[in-house]
């Protein structure tokens, strides 16, 4: 049990040495920047005017569904690079099971685009 302890010594060492370097980081900023700052600097900013809303009221949930349909669509090509790279070591097995994979992806594409989840007001 102690050579399995002594084996995670050079990562503790390696934490302890970013921890150190870290902290000396924020310490040689508060000490050589300068720290007063004026009321424009801490101004809220939003395109160039004064915030005019509550900045935690709840986002549309259309802005979640093209969310979720970007990640949905970067990941099927994701998928299709290696698919590409392997199919002739795959063959008509890989082949098929890829064009279930993309008719599925695609099914659910026209079903949200019929249920109007790509129209924005």
């Amino acid at each position: 049990m102690d050579g399995l302890l002594r084996e995670y010594l050079p990562i503790l060492m390696f934490l302890g040495v970013a921890i150190a370097i870290a902290a000396a980081m924020l310490v040689a900023s508060l000490v050589a920047a300068r720290q007063r700052p004026d009321p424009e600097k801490l101004s809220a900013y939003e395109c160039g005017f004064e915030a005019f809303g509550d900045a935690r009221r709840q986002f549309d949930v259309r802005f979640y569904l093209v969310a979720i349909l970007f990640i949905i669509f970067d990941l099927e090509v994701a998928f299709l690079f290696p698919w590409a790279i392997t199919l002739a070591d795959t063959g008509a097995y890989g082949f098929w099971s890829m064009m279930v994979f993309l008719a599925v992806l695609t099914l659910g594409f026209v079903y949200e685009w019929k249920m109007g989840a790509l129209e924005w007001e």
